[in-house]
């Protein structure tokens, strides 16, 4: 099965003509940036089962037996991609996320109990959590680690903390 299919037969469904559509729009006027991150994994299957056990959608049109197109939200996509499909990629050998960390993901989240919630069904979906939940006061967080070992982490940071800066809201605090 190809990634995006044959792009050049004509297509009736109402999703690729949408496609076609956005794409057409997007050459002639700025479109905001897309984030892809791309994840490798051992079995697709688990790994697609995990990010959507923790919100993520698919996207069927960028989905195949070699990837699955995750979406966060109308800009931010996890690609989790088999291994041997992540290789062509790239000429570097892959690092194995069971014993290396090169990258963390993290994702805010509205309220610490959406991060617990989140964690959560990490856990049950088969994840683990390297680490306790860190709680600085102004911001709180869990890092989880999907199957494979990636890390994927959740935060939540007081929006005060967001407009003044971790610094001044410490000292604002301090002083109330």
């Amino acid at each position: 099965m190809q990634l995006l299919g044959d792009l050049t037969q004509p297509v009736d469904n109402t999703a690729h003509l949408l496609l076609t559509s956005e794409l057409a729009f997007c050459k002639h006027h700025h479109m905001s940036t897309n984030i892809f991150v791309s994840y490798a994994t051992a079995d697709l299957a688990r790994s697609t089962a995990f990010y959507t056990a923790l919100g993520a959608t698919i996207n069927p049109l960028f989905t195949d037996d070699n990837a699955t197109c995750l979406v966060w939200d109308d800009n931010i996509y996890l690609m989790v991609l088999k291994r041997e499909f992540f290789a062509t990629f790239t000429d570097k050998q892959i690092a194995d996320p069971a014993t290396s960390a090169q990258v963390q993901i993290a994702f805010s989240r509205d309220s610490r109990e959406e991060v617990d919630a989140v964690a959560e069904a990490g856990l049950a979906a088969g994840g683990s959590e390297p680490r306790p939940a860190q709680d600085l006061g102004f911001m709180y967080s869990r890092d989880l680690e999907d199957p494979d070992g990636n890390i994927v982490a959740f935060l939540w940071m007081a929006p005060e903390a967001v407009e003044q800066g971790p610094a001044e809201y410490s000292a604002a605090q301090a002083q109330a």
